[in-house]
């Protein structure tokens, strides 16, 4: 790669020539780093819906474009940062105060507010704006006042956004994914899932995914069928962790939650002959028929993989609402799974949406193998700059940034690295050692 590519892959966000480092507008103009931070030619504002027009998360250019937004943060921190927000202020439209002339300071470091603003101690629609571009960045609803989540947010420190991006860089370089023409991308740290078709989003959805004590699990695979009115087999995990104590406390829990107990032969097993009382997992396998009341709800993405994780529908849709997603057990439930089948299924005559909701109506259970495997990558990435030159944040749900500092520069050849060098960009590292990034797994289908 020349220096010419390089320029171009790091379209990040902007700094305002004469002022304090700022970041491009929501769906404004990028701006390249390495070239003086001058502006670059306008581009279009990508639309709310669909999400075709957007770049996704995660392409060839994810880890260059983080390198630039790692450069911009270093300069944001090196310069003092920006000022913290008072312990539970709350704050919205039509509020005046010092609170809000400091709002104001915190969001013109980071160009979420225009810095050239006058200064004013007033909660008008500029800040409104700036502060719903705020929480677009942050994966926050963009509700314009600054709530609870919204100021937790505004004051992680500029050092702690520099190593969430450095740490994700990381986890980028140990990770080993071919990108297809057509691939489905699981940002974990964001509960979001991207379908993507020639460098496009063709869809996104929201997803809840795993607990802190029970976190979903990097991997890259290929996803291989869709599985309508799927049964559910209970992982070992789940069955020890929740299964058996109910069973203790109310021996109808099984019959209630439509879950049978198969031995080895594929019999079912009258669940009051077993000795639930003992804390033991019983050696039989736990299979909850197929149903409105199925933890998988009426469609699995059959991905397979050394974890047992795979993506599925859900019967509790009130999750997908909120900002806090990490409710599951280590699966991604997605809030339109029929609509990812049915984008999963376009080489597969005869299977288009109106064929999925019909296979379901029927509640028996179907297989529907893709005609072509689509490769899919599940990734924890908490700070990053999209094709659209804004820099995201994610907050660390599994405490996977807060670890030493270790080289992640490695998958960039050499003459890269010294075209970034050459450009102004402080590299922590040039070595050439693979950087070990340990998987977490879990077995944990729910």
């Amino acid at each position: 790669m020349n220096l010419a590519a390089l320029r171009s892959s790091l379209c990040v966000c902007a700094i305002v020539t004469g002022a304090t480092p700022a970041l491009a507008q929501l769906g404004g103009t990028p701006i390249v780093p390495s070239d003086g931070f001058r502006r670059a030619p306008q581009v279009q504002a990508a639309p709310a819906r669909p999400a075709a027009a957007a770049g996704p998360i995660y392409d060839e250019g994810t880890y260059a474009r983080a390198a630039g937004a790692l450069q911009l943060y270093s300069d944001i921190a090196a310069r003092g940062g920006w000022p913290s927000l008072p312990k539970g202020v709350k704050l919205g439209p039509g509020a005046n105060g010092p609170d809000v002339a400091l709002l104001r300071g915190r969001l013109a470091v980071t160009g979420d507010l225009d810095p050239n603003l006058p200064a004013s101690a007033a909660y008008d629609d500029a800040v409104t704006a700036a502060v719903k571009r705020f929480q677009a960045r942050h994966g926050l609803s963009e509700t314009g006042s600054v709530g609870p989540l919204t100021l937790e947010a505004l004051n992680v420190p500029a050092e702690t956004r520099v190593q969430q991006i450095a740490a994700s860089m990381e986890r980028l370089a140990a990770t080993s994914f071919i990108f297809g023409q057509r691939y489905v991308v699981v940002n974990i740290a964001g509960a979001s899932v991207e379908a993507v078709a020639n460098g496009r989003v063709e869809r996104r959805y929201v997803a809840v995914v795993g607990k802190p004590d029970r976190p979903s699990p990097t991997l890259t695979t290929n996803i291989t069928a869709v599985n309508l009115n799927p049964t559910w087999t209970v992982p070992l995990s789940i069955a020890k962790k929740d299964i058996v104590p109910k069973m203790r406390q109310d021996p109808s829990y099984l019959a209630r939650m439509h879950m049978r107990l198969i031995d080895g032969g594929g019999n079912e097993v009258d669940p009051a002959g077993v000795d639930w009382s003992s804390g033991r997992v019983p050696a039989f396998a736990i299979r909850q028929d197929a149903g409105s009341w199925n933890a998988l709800g009426a469609v699995r993405i059959d991905m397979p993989n050394a974890h047992s994780v795979y993506m599925h529908d859900t019967n509790h849709k009130s999750l997908f609402s909120s900002d806090y997603r990490f409710q599951s057990s280590g699966c991604a439930r997605i809030n339109d799974p029929r609509d990812l089948a049915a984008w999963l299924l376009q080489d597969n005559d005869g299977w288009g949406r109106r064929e999925i909701d019909a296979g379901i109506a029927t509640g028996k259970r179907i297989d529907v193998r893709l005609t072509r495997s689509v490769p899919v990558a599940w990734i924890y990435l908490t700070g990053w700059a999209g094709q659209d030159g804004i820099v995201q944040f994610r907050k660390d749900v599994y405490d996977h940034d807060d670890v030493p500092a270790r080289p992640f520069m490695v998958s960039l050849p050499p003459t890269v690295v010294t075209a970034a060098r050459t450009s102004g960009f402080t590299l922590q590292s040039g070595e050439s050692r693979p950087a070990r990034i340990k998987e977490v797994s879990y077995l944990d289908n729910q």
